[in-house]
């Protein structure tokens, strides 16, 4: 493997862009971080683009330290995709196995995913970005992981559908082609951050990512190793910013210090005489507020976050049910008492987690903000992202179909011009 590969992955939240570069320095060893940027976002509401020239310039700015730091050019990246637009829905294809003595090859793998989009009707303003198979069914067997190599008529597979927004798509490239790059291919943000936090048991177990972002809450369901649901909520951290400003009468800029110095979700731990000081913040301000009422809002509202969390596990019949508990992640998992209110609300249990370790400059982007742009990265080195482009799907496979795609794109070269 040559030493100079490198891999780019640009998170655009509603809060903060951030850009991680890395290098691999071989297969065997994990990503070496060479470069980190990251900047206020601008021109994004609850993860979609309002403003495609402010988001263009807050992803330069990003790119721009990352690569001043790596000494890299960032010519192409993983973008994360957003927003409470995406989709998600079961898939059915079926198709007749092609050889005559009824082995399972590539050929056939290829031919059902592509029937699996064949079926779906999307409109006219919506696109496809992955199409992730679930399992497989030749003929009377059903739930078969890898179907290659084994004998049938009947192949069926079982796949979701991960749609979003064709203009937010085009918007987000527009926003790249201005700050001077383009995307290699876009990943739904809660399978990216999956991929960075959780591991292979957890998946296998069944377990609820939460990733708390800025104006956003998304979540991803695994289980059985697959993804069961997935789903982005329009709430988040920025919402108890906005509330603690009302509930004090102070700006935003106040409100958002107070929470990340004193905020916390367990009022029941504090006591009653604890007082704020708001001319810290600002010396404008001459008032006293009550830390035990900053911790009402916080838990009112993260509470909130929570509910919403457990009816969409209602939805797919797994509320309670997830031996691997909840994994947090995102800047709004570390506000203090999240995991005792996640445990409460979800009856399950909860825990922070935290990007799997890369090599170089680790202390940069070891915390949950950076779990997402640390799992784009993860999946451009694995190859489980296919690159988007208009009208077609892109997918994150299983790690036992992972060989398979990879076959199948090989076979398919050798059609193209």
């Amino acid at each position: 493997m040559s030493r100079d590969r490198y891999y780019v992955g640009l998170d655009i939240g509603s809060s903060e862009v951030r850009t991680v570069i890395a290098q691999e320095v071989s297969p065997e060893e994990p990503l070496r971080v060479i470069g980190v940027g990251a900047t206020p976002s601008l021109g994004m509401r609850r993860g979609i683009v309002v403003d495609a020239d402010s988001v263009a310039k807050c992803c330069n700015s990003a790119l721009e330290q990352a690569e001043r730091m790596a000494g890299h050019a960032a010519e192409s990246v993983v973008v994360s995709v957003g927003g409470t637009d995406i989709v998600c829905q079961d898939a059915l294809g079926v198709i007749a196995v092609g050889r005559a003595d009824g082995e399972v090859v590539e050929d056939d793998m290829a031919r059902v995913l592509e029937e699996v989009q064949a079926r779906l009707t999307m409109p006219l303003n919506r696109e496809i970005i992955h199409v992730i198979p679930k399992n497989y069914r030749l003929d009377d067997q059903k739930d078969i992981k890898n179907p290659v190599g084994m004998k049938g008529v009947r192949l069926e597979m079982n796949a979701l559908v991960i749609s979003g927004s064709t203009s937010y798509l085009k918007n987000i490239a527009r926003s790249l082609d201005q700050a001077g790059t383009s995307a290699e291919s876009f990943v739904v943000e809660p399978l990216a951050c999956a991929e960075s936090v959780l591991s292979v048991r957890q998946k296998e177990l069944g377990t609820v990512l939460v990733n708390i972002g800025g104006s956003t809450t998304s979540i991803a369901v695994f289980e059985d190793g697959d993804l069961l649901h997935l789903a982005v909520l329009p709430v988040g951290s920025g919402h108890i910013t906005n509330d603690i400003a009302i509930g004090l009468r102070t700006s935003i800029e106040v409100a958002e210090a107070v929470k990340v110095k004193f905020g916390s979700a367990l009022p029941e731990e504090i006591n009653k005489k604890d007082e704020i000081d708001l001319s810290l913040f600002d010396s404008q301000e001459d008032v006293y507020v009550s830390t035990k009422h900053v911790a009402e809002i916080v838990e009112a509202r993260l509470e909130e976050i929570f509910s919403f969390v457990n009816e969409e596990l209602k939805k797919i019949h797994r509320e309670g049910l997830l031996p691997g508990g909840v994994v947090l992640s995102g800047g709004g998992s570390l506000l203090p008492g999240s995991i005792d209110l996640a445990k409460r609300v979800l009856r399950l249990p909860s825990q922070i987690g935290y990007p799997k370790p890369l090599g170089g400059m680790l202390d940069q982007v070891d915390t949950p903000p950076f779990s997402t742009v640390v799992g784009l990265l993860l999946l451009a080195q694995t190859n489980s992202t296919l690159s988007y482009s208009s009208g077609k799907g892109g997918g994150i496979l299983p790690s036992s179909v992972y060989g398979i795609l990879e076959k199948i794109r090989k076979w398919l070269k050798q059609f193209l011009p």
